[in-house]
């Protein structure tokens, strides 16, 4: 989407950066891209899918970048070049697949980072600007998540979501805000304009 196109999002796990952020060098791994059911694609059909997802008014997508655990005095401010030195460990998306009343999103973290909440850490930051800045109302979230995924499933538990269906021809459970008293406490973090 254009309004995040130079925007971050720092929280206390991640900062989240715009899409072109070194995603093409992080792809060239065969693993994550199995991990993310993703094709190679060149340097130049990268950047078209960039500009694509750039313009869509139907995607908002961050990069994620793992945050020391524990901060140090100078990782407080977060600079430009602070930024640009924080490894990148995955992905956060939101798509509005049939309206704005109905957003989906995934979350894709390395396997190394995971176990430290930095796949929470995004998911807040991006439902939080979501709601802010493009006015999605906390229940209207929708996510699909395979029925075996225990972890995935009590992920989105702890931010007050709740299964609603169970949706046996593709093995998965649909999930909603059901704990509003959860939601409404999810941190918005720091949003700066920098790129």
């Amino acid at each position: 989407m254009r309004v995040n196109a130079h925007t971050a999002l720092i929280g206390d796990t991640v900062a989240l950066v715009p899409y072109r952020y070194r995603y093409h060098a992080w792809m060239q791994s065969a693993e994550l891209r199995a991990l993310t059911a993703s094709e190679e694609l060149t340097l130049e059909q990268e950047y078209a899918m960039q500009r694509s997802w750039q313009e869509d008014e139907d995607k908002l997508t961050f990069i994620i970048l793992a945050r020391p655990l524990e901060p140090t005095p100078s990782d407080l401010g977060l600079a430009y070049e602070d930024i640009r030195a924080l490894p990148m460990i995955g992905d956060v998306n939101l798509f509005f697949k049939h309206s704005r009343e109905d957003p989906e999103f995934e979350v894709e973290c390395e396997p190394a980072y995971r176990g430290q909440r930095r796949a929470h850490g995004a998911l807040v930051l991006l439902l939080s600007y979501a709601c802010d800045k493009l006015g999605v109302g906390k229940e209207s979230f929708v996510a699909r998540i395979g029925a075996a995924n225990a972890r995935s499933i009590a992920l989105f538990a702890s931010l007050g979501f709740g299964v609603v269906r169970t949706i046996s021809v593709f093995d998965e459970v649909e999930m909603r805000v059901m704990d509003t008293d959860v939601a409404q406490n999810w941190p918005a973090g720091q949003v700066r304009e920098y790129f």
